[in-house]
């Protein structure tokens, strides 16, 4: 006798076993053999070890086409069950199928909707940090935590962890109600946002109360070793230069991260830099580093947002010439 026990994590597990458990009953009529049973996100395989092999390889071409494709008609499932000839029905693809990203609760898609997000959703494969920059409702942070999310279904890594600079951006943090945490937790509102997009509720409050995700703002961060972690750096653009080095060196072994700023929203005080200008710039050519630059053609929200973003970026084009200018003015006066 032979166990098996296959994840189904990353699919819709509604998609999986059927409305009513319709698929789940054409499995077991395929392998009347095996004792099959349902556990949650799980299909535990009972039999003799060929059987058992046999439904296991079909179960993750069943699996591998829901990953692609999101959604997969009882007849197909029934085929790829089939017979041999019958499993090539796997590469039938939707166009669309590589843009998924994760499965939210209730069956919701979570898909890279743009070119560049596509672009951040590749890199992710590929390298173990990614700066993706660009202007508000690019979908930056969004597609970052997404793909957080899928390596912890993936079982690619073991937590998640989401930090952000606690900047004022114009209000001051001791006017706000309520102890530290509840003083910070308003800044970090888009991160839990994203997650309570992808994670139904009872299984992010277990991960949020074992810290298999973890919150934080980014000076929490200061002396630790994020090893086999998933790190996003969200609002980079707010961190001065040693809080992104500090940060950065963070990063352990068997981890990735994602650092998603905005260089025309800066909320640090005149006197700083923000240490995003000079990361981007210096870590350029560095094998295993991916770069990303997002911009209006990215923007997900609102379709005045774009208009938004072209206004602000010629009135900052029309400042700038008007300063080099005055420049170039006050230079031929002195001279």
């Amino acid at each position: 006798m032979t166990e098996a026990i296959i994840n189904l994590e990353t699919v819709n597990p509604i998609e999986f076993f059927g409305i009513n458990n319709s698929k789940f009953d054409i499995l077991k009529r395929k392998f009347p053999l095996l004792k099959i049973l349902s556990r949650g996100s799980q299909v535990k395989l009972s039999g003799q070890a060929d059987e058992v092999a046999s439904a296991q390889t079909k179960i993750g071409q069943v699996i591998k086409y829901l990953e692609r494709n999101g959604h997969l008609s009882e007849n197909y499932f029934a085929q790829i069950l089939g017979d041999e000839e019958q499993s090539d029905i796997v590469t039938l693809e939707d166009p669309n199928s590589n843009d998924i990203l994760v499965f939210g609760p209730n069956g919701r898609v979570i898909r890279a909707k743009t070119q560049n997000q596509k672009l951040m959703a590749t890199a992710s494969e590929k390298n173990d940090i990614i700066f993706a920059v660009g202007p508000a409702g690019t979908g930056k942070t969004y597609t970052a935590v997404a793909l957080a999310v899928r390596a912890l279904k993936n079982k690619a890594v073991r937590k998640i962890i989401l930090t952000r600079p606690a900047v004022e951006a114009g209000e001051s943090l001791g006017f706000l109600p309520g102890d530290l945490k509840e003083k910070i937790d308003p800044y970090l509102r888009p991160l839990y946002d994203a997650l309570d997009d992808m994670i139904p509720s009872d299984k992010l409050n277990y991960y949020m109360t074992n810290r298999i995700i973890e919150i934080a703002p980014l000076a929490y961060m200061r002396g630790r070793t994020l090893d086999n972690s998933f790190i996003i750096l969200d609002e980079a653009q707010n961190s001065t230069d040693l809080q992104l080095k500090m940060f950065l060196t963070r990063i352990g072994a068997s981890a990735k991260a994602i650092i998603t700023g905005d260089l025309t929203q800066i909320d640090l005080p005149k006197n700083q830099k923000s240490g995003l200008y000079k990361a981007t710039r210096i870590l350029k050519n560095i094998d295993g580093i991916a770069h990303i630059q997002l911009d209006e053609a990215d923007v997900v929200r609102h379709r005045l947002v774009k208009q938004i973003i072209r206004a602000y970026d010629k009135e900052q084009e029309r400042e700038e010439q008007y300063e080099e200018e005055k420049k170039k003015e006050r230079q031929a006066n002195q001279a």
